[in-house]
């Protein structure tokens, strides 16, 4: 279960929403999408296109030469003493490949979406085919779409109920803006929400389906607007993996020149650890992501060499703050060199 905290405007959170449902298509997966704001057909309509290896390398061959040329600009400005430092590669090895990559700039081709099966849920079809649905401490719409999860896990042998009439596969499901208020979801809206408990109990629910079958799930959730902070700590606990994104748009960082390079920040607050009942929390403070024109890539956040020519005193001070938030990364940049990059 990844837990996806939006965005303000939603704009990076959807698209990486759309990278977790589109390796589904490329792997052959099955696909169950559920959302209350925008129909599934539209959504798996906008999917990015596949990047074939050879297509993949000319872009980031093209991007490279981009940089070099840069770097050959900067190398003056640079102290002599920052020369001889490793830096951060921009493109992973072929050995540490892992997954497919992805041009936001297209939409994937219909052929793709031939050879797999995919469900879908809408909140207001929904609502119009089953107008009342009596819950007990749940909200009807969070009901509704578990049992819709639980039939299709179960009518499609994902819960490994009849293996040998079918071939094992993967259900991957994704739910967008979860806990809003076109859910019925009140907690977006007040301290002390009518159904505090809803979003929790379905997580709940929602955790013992796939842990008892073949399916993950990805759920992206305003998390900005949930004022009541135990509710988060409930969702942190029940989650797998949980990661945030938190875009400069409308922010002081988007005129901040430490932040010149990068769209964003990524916090990964949780990650799965192997072999234990709990989740190991991250202490990694240095990774942003940016779009560029036809990849989307997160990458470590790396501070410029020199500012002095180009940043006043006061912001100097902010700039200083700012890199004791990210000492703890930044001093390991030299070490690793890999970054992830969709």
């Amino acid at each position: 279960l990844v837990f996806t905290e939006e965005d303000k405007y939603g704009l990076y959170s959807n698209l990486l929403f759309k990278y977790f449902l589109a390796e589904g298509v490329v792997c052959g997966h099955d696909l169950f999408v559920a959302s209350a704001k925008e129909h599934p057909d539209n959504i798996l309509k906008e999917l990015p296109a596949p990047l074939l290896d050879d297509t993949y390398r000319n872009e980031r061959g093209e991007e490279a030469t981009a940089v070099k040329s840069e770097d050959f600009q900067d190398s003056m400005k640079i102290a002599w003493r920052y020369q001889n430092l490793p830096k951060v590669e921009a493109s992973p090895t072929t050995s540490t490949k892992f997954g497919h990559y992805y041009d936001v700039s297209k939409t994937m081709s219909p052929e793709l979406f031939q050879s797999i099966k995919w469900h879908s849920f809408y909140l207001p079809e929904e609502l119009s085919s089953q107008p009342k649905m009596k819950t007990r401490n749940m909200n009807s719409a969070y009901s509704r779409l578990l049992q819709s999860i639980q039939r299709i896990i179960y009518q499609e042998g994902f819960d490994g109920s009849d293996p040998q009439k079918k071939l094992k596969n993967i259900l991957r499901i994704g739910i967008q803006s979860l806990g809003s208020m076109l859910w019925g979801d009140d907690i977006c809206s007040s301290d002390t929400p009518e159904h505090i408990h809803s979003l929790t109990k379905f997580l709940y629910v929602l955790r013992g389906l796939l842990r008892k079958s073949l399916s993950a799930c990805i759920i992206t959730v305003p998390a900005h607007l949930i004022q009541n902070k135990a509710i988060m700590e409930r969702v942190t606990n029940l989650s797998d993996m949980v990661v945030g994104l938190e875009s400069f748009i409308g922010s002081e960082r988007e005129t901040n020149p430490l932040y010149k390079d990068y769209h964003g920040l990524v916090h990964v607050q949780q990650i799965p650890r192997l072999n234990s009942l709990i989740c190991d929390v991250s202490d990694t403070k240095d990774l942003a992501f940016r779009l560029k024109r036809k990849l989307f890539t997160i990458e470590r956040l790396h501070l410029p060499p020199d500012l002095s020519d180009t940043v006043s005193r006061t912001s100097k001070q902010d700039l200083a703050e700012s890199a004791k938030l990210l000492s703890s990364g930044c001093g390991a940049m030299a070490i690793g060199k890999k970054h992830l990059d969709f």
